[in-house]
């Protein structure tokens, strides 16, 4: 869990009547501010493209998690091989095989 700077925890009210210079110390520092509304954190601000690097991150550790899945299935024996899939497939939707070459 990513612990946040006491200085970057803020009343909804203060962020608001000061939010230009919250924002440009927010993108400055690349940190989030946590917003307060009557002394309890309920909200997170974050720039644009600290945002988009987090999601980058959840994409690839959800990759990476999907893989490990896959290759436990596989040591249980689970699964299916591409060749068997592919048949499977082209039987259901009555595709034609491919040609060999």
């Amino acid at each position: 869990m990513v612990a946040f700077d006491l200085e970057e925890i803020h009343s909804l009210s203060d962020f608001q009547r000061n939010a230009k210079q919250h924002i440009m110390r927010m993108k400055k520092k690349r940190r989030p501010i946590v917003l307060t509304i009557n002394g309890k954190a309920e909200m997170v601000a974050l720039d644009v493209k600290s945002f988009q690097e987090m999601l980058e991150i959840i994409d690839r550790i959800e990759a990476v998690e999907g893989i490990r899945r896959g290759l436990e299935s596989k040591k249980r024996g689970e699964g299916k091989t591409l060749e068997e899939f592919d048949k499977e497939m082209r039987k259901k939707y009555k595709i034609p095989q491919k040609p060999r070459k």
